[in-house]
């Protein structure tokens, strides 16, 4: 399949730095070409500046990073006009949300008010300064981080904004003999600055509308809509999967499809996309928390409930 092997270059590059999490970078990077977001829970530590920082490099894209923290305010993201008392006139000064990658780091530090700025980039890849609205360069992902231990002065995501992530992955610590590699290539010097392009950013805005092409049988979608609805049902869910969710499992299907050199979906893709697509976008009940059910658990025997299409 065309700029199947570029794919598999730009994974190598990253594995090369990114030690130990293959299957992180592989969901990464389905989410990047279903042209998703992806929302980084994880502890201190654990590489996920790096991830952002490599991606942004090996496709030669421009990278944004910001620091979220309570003062943090909606122009620091969108940007904001400043008038030019030489022209008479207002000159808009690009916040850091206009890049192609945006590392929103913490994001659940700053106050509703500046997490809701970026709802619009992320749905519309656009955003609107002063009745002005400004078209983002593609590819756009953001990938925001946020801190699962610490609460304390944090404000939890709103359900309307976890919606708006494709994908919510954990990275969790590496294994003993990649801990140990990634200590050896720290003493060597190797980091993700040393990372080489694979292609430029043009290869990958052609490569996801491929993706957008991949064939889904009517079936396929037959089988994603049947596990969405189980999820509205199901009495320990007190929100299931909303629309949205729908066409990004369908989205997340394609990509992965992709990624196995497929141009068709196949039911194992909706499987494999169904909980890092679903598991973020679903509420338990009280008294689910309470027994401490598991979200990831109960989502799996909802998909083995389902009737698995021949196709």
């Amino acid at each position: 399949m065309e700029n199947y092997n570029t794919i598999t270059m730009i994974k190598d590059e990253i594995n090369r730095v990114f030690v130990g999490k293959e299957d992180v970078v592989d969901l990464m990077l389905t989410a990047f070409l279903a042209g998703g977001h992806v929302l980084l829970e994880d502890v201190p530590g654990v590489g996920k500046t790096t991830l952002a920082a490599s991606l942004a490099k090996v496709i030669t894209c421009s990278f944004g990073r910001i620091q979220f923290t309570p003062d943090t305010l909606p122009g620091d993201i969108t940007g904001v006009s400043i008038y030019n008392m030489k022209t008479g006139e207002f000159e808009f000064r690009e916040g850091v949300v206009v890049n192609q990658i945006l590392l929103a780091d913490e994001i659940n530090r700053t106050s509703p008010k500046t997490q809701s700025s970026l709802l619009e980039a992320m749905a519309e890849r656009r955003i609107t300064v002063d009745g002005n609205v400004y078209e983002l360069p593609r590819p756009f992902m953001v990938l925001a981080t946020q801190n699962p231990i610490e609460f304390m002065g944090t404000y939890p995501l709103p359900e309307a904004q976890m919606d708006r992530f494709m994908m919510r992955l954990s990275i969790g610590y590496p294994e003993r003999g990649d801990e140990i590699r990634m200590a050896r290539q720290y003493i060597m010097g190797t980091t993700y600055e040393q990372i080489q392009p694979v292609c430029p950013a043009e290869v990958i805005v052609a490569i996801q509308e491929t993706v957008r092409n991949i064939k889904v049988h009517e079936d396929v979608l037959g089988y994603i809509a049947d596990i969405i609805e189980l999820t509205r049902k199901e009495e320990r869910f007190v929100l299931g999967a909303s629309p949205r969710a729908l066409l990004a499992l369908v989205s997340a299907s394609q990509a992965a499809a992709f990624l196995k050199g497929r141009e068709y979906c196949k039911p194992d893709d909706v499987k494999a996309m169904a909980h890092p697509v679903l598991a973020h976008r679903i509420v338990l009940t009280p008294e689910a928390r309470l027994k401490q059910e598991n979200i990831a658990s109960i989502l799996k025997s909802l998909v083995l409930r389902v009737k698995v299409p021949i196709v």
